[in-house]
């Protein structure tokens, strides 16, 4: 099999009763290999979903329902190892975020080892999100195909609908694990198999059949009491150490400052419960950091072997983030928010698109791999990488530009949800009001890049002064 070179992302879930607004988010950065991997935003239209499905890494084939709803997506702009939709909300108000590349350990392998025709991370967005009408149907839809198809990697998988917020991860070749997120909690979950303590008894979790007999038959549970699926499935390796289980702790530690752990601790916990009320701009910023006010920030004023040690939230490898919000409160034409930035996240900003459209703005959906400062994608990367040259020095910009930008795409949302009330068409009033959305997060962008060029001239090593 012509396996594409693997990434790694961040995610972040959180409960209606832990966001500040009562919806229910899951987000993710969509890290690849490489810096550079061009992404689109787009909507797929039922008369677009393919009724036999055929992907490019495994060359698996599914047959798919005839009834797909409309949904959003991020897929790649060059489809060499296929689409890889990444994430998106689908007509129903259901939104699916996959995947996080997870970890798994060799006695598992030996027992369900993975399929190599199976089903992956290039294939799951398109196989399920069109056909699911809540976050538990999805769990329920994903577990069939991982047991009919199996899987050639292991992956975490986040699932949302106004009510409730599921987290699977996928076992081996064909089993899987899913936990209902409680309505009080958050989630930070980075490369590694994350559910901890699982009740198989319990009304909110959801599994492949025969796991726990899987488990008990070949003595798979290293703890004395309690099945930790961390501990039975996961790696606890050197790497974890260093490549995730920091990620968890800053997390942790920005919802819980109160908290004292260790940033290499291999028992981080799964669900965690916040000293406040959790915002969009709470999420993006955490899934932007770089271990801040710590001496581990690559920015920061640490020794070089402190700043190189642990691998960023936000990193050169970043083609989106995504924060995925289902909102209770208001009618359902406008509760699925898509929130966008795409490229390194030190230098963008979240745009809440309407994902209740049959289309979505030019400037996101058009770009390919020729650079192009008109669209978001390669606008949003030029930024980050002049910024990545005199952090401290652009960083002013920055803020001052993120602060400036939500304002102004928060009162346009606070303006469409206003005016939505006898609206005949709102697919197309909400399609207006994304195009205002992506105009003026295409003009921001511009402006704050040429702020940047023009303050950053002064400062080139490339001059020579004359005092005659």
């Amino acid at each position: 099999m012509d396996k594409r070179i693997k990434g790694s992302c961040t995610t972040i879930l959180v409960g209606k009763k832990a966001s500040i607004d009562g919806s229910t988010i899951i987000s993710r950065n969509d890290d690849g290999h490489e810096a550079l991997d061009p992404e689109r935003f787009v909507v797929i239209n039922p008369e677009d979903q393919p009724k036999h499905y055929q992907a490019v890494i495994s060359g698996v084939k599914v047959d798919l329902p005839d009834d797909p709803m409309r949904y959003t997506s991020i897929p790649n702009s060059i489809l060499t190892n296929g689409i890889w939709p990444a994430a998106g909300i689908n007509s129903d108000n259901v939104a699916m975020s996959a995947t996080e590349t997870i970890t798994t350990n060799s006695r598992v392998l030996g027992l369900d080892p993975y399929v190599e025709g199976g089903i992956g991370e290039e294939d799951l967005v398109t196989l399920v999100l069109p056909y699911i009408h809540s976050a538990a149907e999805g769990v329920e839809r994903l577990g069939s195909l991982l047991e009919k198809y199996g899987t050639y990697e292991p992956n975490g998988i986040g699932f949302s609908d106004k009510n409730e917020v599921w987290w699977l991860e996928t076992i081996g070749g064909h089993h899987w694990a899913a936990v209902r997120i409680p309505d009080d909690a958050y989630v930070v979950a980075p490369n590694r198999m994350n559910i901890d303590d699982f009740d198989f008894e319990s009304d909110d979790t959801l599994y492949a059949a025969d796991l726990k007999e899987m488990i008990d038959k070949n003595d798979l549970n290293p703890d004395f009491e309690k099945y930790n699926l961390r501990h039975i499935f996961g790696s606890s390796s050197i790497k974890d150490t260093v490549y995730n289980n920091p990620r968890a702790w800053f997390g942790q530690k920005y919802f819980n400052p109160e908290i004292e752990q260790d940033p290499m601790g291999q028992d981080l916990p799964f669900i965690c419960h916040a000293n406040r009320k959790i915002s969009i701009e709470d999420v993006k910023f955490v899934l932007s950091s770089h271990y801040e006010n710590t001496k581990y920030d690559v920015y920061g004023t640490g020794t070089e072997d402190e700043k190189k040690l642990f691998r960023p939230i936000g990193i050169n490898r970043n083609h989106d983030v995504h924060i995925l919000q289902i909102r209770n409160g208001v009618p359902d034409e406008i509760a699925g928010i898509h929130w966008l930035a795409f490229g390194a996240n030190t230098f963008n900003s979240v745009v809440p698109f309407y994902a209740n459209v049959n289309d979505t703005p030019a400037c996101y959906k058009d770009a390919d791999d020729t650079f192009n400062l008109n669209n978001m994608y390669w606008l949003s990367c030029t930024t980050a990488l002049l910024g990545d040259t005199d952090y401290d020095f652009y960083v002013d910009f920055r803020n001052t530009f993120e602060l400036e930008a939500m304002g102004a795409y928060r009162q346009i949302q606070h303006e469409t949800d206003a005016g939505i009330s006898g609206k005949s068409d709102v697919q197309s009033f909400l399609a207006d009001a994304n195009n205002k959305l992506a105009n003026e997060s295409l003009k921001r962008q511009t402006k704050l890049l040429g702020d940047m060029v023009i303050a950053g001239s002064e400062n080139m090593k490339l001059r020579y002064n004359l005092n005659d």
